[in-house]
Order: structure tokens, then sequence, then C-alpha cells
């Protein structure tokens, strides 16, 4: 039995079954309207759903259709007709001569990090162009990206997995499908938000370089879930260029995560072989809780109610509990408004810095009590030289301080290589230490120009000069920390602006040891605790730019 010739709709004569898979079956057709091929997918409804269950996901099919038809986008394949023939949902979408990006890697493996990088620009494109429009994908996978015949590259199912996908569960709560490239908060039962998709694109990428996902492929869901749930990946071991931006897109927290419309700049970089932007995580502070970390997807009225109020200012939400069960059968309503703010703004956040409450003007009295500290440390340092000379004369000269200085550096090795364990610097480290009142702007300007002089010279000397919270939000703690600036011969502030409240406008002139040199606006947020005066935050406020 077959379906050839068949008339869907009154309209679209289907001609030949080019795809299929649990979700549906995909045919080129002719429209006999508007006389062109098109591509329909008539979507299977799971066996063994009650009738009300049925019609709700028809009718769920038929509005995630229309939702996606709004989207226009020279890589997003177009959605022209959501139809019902036979009692069965039909899509009628642009037709696009292609592969999909998994069909070419089960035919190669791999793929090349640059080719990867371009192929991942144009569907970011089409997805910043969506989370625009309040769309989230919710589905992207190597099995819903197109390669044209002609070179283009398109995403399609846009909302459509969720209603009817391969990622569903049942009503027992069971999953069925694989999870390989969900986001962890979606495995752990959070709402789908646009920092999803950026997850589930950086996995996508992932696979097409290293020939599978990060999370692995298991036919263990439920194993594969807990493990993607715990938003540990292995940094993949062939992406060359696209390795770092690939981490930054598979942060574990969907905050650290960039907009995918900086995942579309950085892409088009490292295809073009430049390097990838370095993006620093706004320094934010929620005002409500976004909608991948509300409650678990259990009552979709009642969360669609709560997402659509917003808190008063400043109003602070107790965190989600841990959730345990996936429920992903009915999804909540959801509206524009309450899905994605525009591609240049972090979700739901303010900067962190105008909460803090302005330092008190400096007075003569804090300069008079640091004339009177510096003072005092000039005495004790006399009397620590007055001791070490006395003690060479009794040791009988240079051996046994030889010794000493040797094991001071010992002791100084290894603070350096375990910074990470500290979760205050050394006192003696940077600005540590000395300030028993608020800083005047000039000690925390000579704090910054401290931190970039010492960096390339040594990196465990700058880190010294961090708080926890600083340290905590860098790439592979320590470690990626030192290795960047092991590519740099020298940092300097071009300029720094105080915009108040410990907070400082900054351009950073880069001159790496390839040569190249680059100019980067940032933002640095210095913490005072007495009496430790130290760099809490840096964030990026702009593209870099050559010098």
């Amino acid at each position: 039995m077959t379906d050839d010739g068949r008339l869907v709709a009154g309209r679209y004569r289907l001609s030949q079954r080019i795809g299929s898979g649990a979700m549906g079956v995909v045919w080129t057709a002719h429209d006999e309207r508007l006389h062109r091929t098109v591509a329909v997918k008539q979507l299977l409804l799971q066996p063994g759903l009650a009738e009300a269950d049925t019609d709700e996901a028809k009718r769920r099919a038929m509005r995630e259709g229309r939702i996606a038809a709004r989207l226009q986008h020279p890589h997003a394949v177009a959605v022209y007709d959501v139809a019902e023939d036979d009692s069965q949902p039909w899509l009628i979408m642009e037709y696009l001569p292609s592969k999909s990006l998994s069909a070419v890697l089960s035919e190669r493996g791999t793929l090349p990090p640059r080719d990867v990088a371009s192929i991942g620009m144009q569907v970011a494109s089409a997805l910043a162009a969506a989370h625009n429009a309040g769309i989230v994908h919710r589905d992207i996978k190597p099995g819903n990206i197109l390669l044209g015949d002609d070179g283009t590259v398109k995403i399609t199912d846009f909302g459509i997995s969720r209603a009817t996908g391969d990622v569903t569960v049942t009503a027992t709560g069971m999953l069925a499908g694989t999870p390989a490239y969900l986001a962890p908060e979606v495995a752990k039962g959070y709402d789908p938000g646009s920092p999803s998709d950026v997850f589930s694109l950086g996995s996508t990428l992932y696979a097409a370089i290293e020939g599978e996902p990060p999370f692995g492929l298991s036919e263990n869901t439920i194993a594969l879930l807990h493990k993607v749930a715990s938003g540990k990946v292995n940094p993949p071991r062939n992406a060359g260029p696209l390795t770092a931006l690939l981490m930054r897109l598979l942060r574990a927290e969907p905050e650290d995560r960039p907009t995918m419309a900086e995942a579309r700049d950085a892409l088009a970089a490292v295809a073009n072989g430049q390097a990838a932007p370095a993006f620093t995580p706004a320094v934010v502070a929620p005002t409500h809780p976004p909608s991948w970390r509300g409650a678990p997807v259990q009552q979709p009225q009642q969360q669609a109610a709560t997402r659509a109020l917003t808190p008063p200012q400043g109003h602070q939400q107790a965190p989600p509990p841990n959730a345990t069960r996936v429920d992903m059968h009915t999804p909540p309503a959801r509206t524009a408004s309450a899905q994605q703010p525009p591609s240049n703004h972090r979700p739901a956040a303010a900067p962190q810095y105008s909460q803090r409450p302005r330092p008190a003007a400096a007075s003569s009295s804090l300069k008079s009590k640091k004339s009177t500290v510096y003072t005092a440390l000039a005495i004790v340092a006399a009397a620590v030289i007055g001791i070490m000379f006395a003690s060479m004369i009794s040791n009988g000269g240079d051996n046994g301080t030889n010794n000493n200085a040797g094991a001071n550096t010992s002791a100084q090795q290894t603070q350096g290589n375990e910074p990470t364990k500290q979760s205050t610097p050394p006192k003696s480290a940077g600005k540590a230490g000395q300030w028993t009142q608020a800083p005047e702007p000039s000690d925390q300007e000579a704090l910054l120009r401290d931190y970039f002089t010492a960096a390339p010279k040594s990196a465990s000397e700058s880190w010294q000069m961090t708080n926890a919270k600083f340290q905590g939000r860098q790439q592979g703690g320590y470690a990626g920390y030192e290795q960047f600036w092991k590519g740099i011969q020298k940092a300097e502030l071009v300029s720094a602006t105080y915009d108040g409240n410990f907070f400082w406008k900054t351009e950073v002139k880069y001159t790496k040891k390839d040569g190249s040199v680059s100019i980067e606006p940032k933002g640095f947020s210095i913490k005072w605790e007495s009496p430790n005066m130290l760099i809490e935050t840096e964030s990026s406020l702009g593209a870099p730019r050559s010098g």
C-alpha cells in the first residue's frame, strides 16, 4: 500500500517519500494551487493514546506549526501551512534538496572544525532570529539540520518535536527517545528556554567534530539522562580552534552560556579563520526566575500564569527544588514576552553592581589612618630585615640563606599550583590586607594596573589579586586561567573610567606572543571587605578591535 499520488487537504499531491522518523513521514509534493514543489510532513501520533490526549496532540501540533510559520529566515526551513487530513495533522514546508547533517555524519564520521563552524554559524543566525521572535526550537540535533545541495544550511522542525517528537514522556513519566542533545536543565525537567537551544547547538556541533554528542550515545536512556543532567562535559579532542567556544556553549549553567547572537558571531569568526572572541558572563542578579529555572513542567496553566507575572524589583526568589521526574508530555502555554528577551540581553537580569551601595567619600582621617598603617609596616619591615641579617651571620653565611630561599620558593610554587583550594587569596597578594576603610578610586585603579602588569609574568600572582567569585567563573579554573595568560606577552590598561560603586569601565590592550594586538572594552568590579580589596568580576563591554 502506498500514498504516492494522494491528494492532501485537497491541494498537495504527494510525490516521493524522502524521509521518516519517530515523529512522522516526509514527502515531496506538488502544490496544485501555486504550482511549486513543497515538503509535506505527516505527523504520526503515538499509538494507544486516549481520545482526549489524541485531540490535545493534534491541537498542539497545529498551534506549534502556526508559531513556527511566523519565522521567515534564509537559514530556517519555512512552514507554509498546517492542515488536517484524514484526522491527521500535516505540515506543509519549504522543500530544500539536501541531506541532513545526521546522514552526512553517518557517511563521513566527522567534519573539519571550520566546516562545522560554518554550519553552526548559519544555524545560529536562524536561531537568533527565532529567539528574537519569541520562538524556542527545543529539538536541535543533527537530524534537524539540512545541508543543501547548493551549500545552504537550514534548520527545520521549529517547536514541533516538543509536541509530537522523539523526546516525549508517556503517561507514567518515563522518557521515550534519546536525550543526547538535551541541555542539563531540560534533562532535570525544567522548561526549555533560549539558553537550552544554545546548549543543544553546542552538542550538535560537538557531535559533528567528535563523532558522538558530549554525553555519548546509549541505549539506556535513563542512564544517559542522568549524565546529561550532571552537565559534566569532556573537552573535545579534535575541535582545534572551536574547542574553547564549544566549551562555552556547553556550560552547565544556562546563565553562563553566550546568547545565540554571540554564538553566531563567534562561529562566524572561526569559520573565517579568526579567533573566537572571549565571552565573560554578564554580572547579573536575577529579578525573577527565568523559564528554565522555574518549577519542573507539571502544571502548565499554573506555570504559564506564574511566568506572566514579574516580581517587584529586588525581590528575592527561592531557588527551585531539585527535580528528578521528567515531565514533558504537555508543554506549558508560552507567550513571546515570557520566552525570550532581545538577543543582546541576558534573560531576566540586571547589572549586579548597580545594587551595591556607593562607598563613602574618602576623608582626611582615612588618609591619616593609611599613613599610620604605612609607617607601622615600614617599622616591621626594618625589624624583619635586621633579624634576617643576624640569622645570616649566626648560620655561617650563604648556605643557610639559600636553603631558606629555596624553601620559600617551594612553598610559593605549591600555593600557585593549587589556587582554587583557597577561599580567600593570601593577604600579601595585590592590594589585599591593607584597607580597613573604603579605598579611594586611585587605589582601585592601581590594583587594576598592578593586575595587568603581573598577569603575563605570573598568573599565580595575578590570580591572588582576585576573589573566590572571580576564580569560580573562570572556565577550567586556575588551569584555564593560566593557559590564557601563557599566550599573552603584555597587557596594559589603556584607559580606566570609574563608574561608581566600585565598578570600572576600561580598555585593555593585549599583545599576544604571536605578535597580534587587540584592544578590548572590559568592565571590572572590585570587592572591598575590610581589610581585603580584590577584583571580583570581569565582563565584556563590547567587541575587541585590532591594535
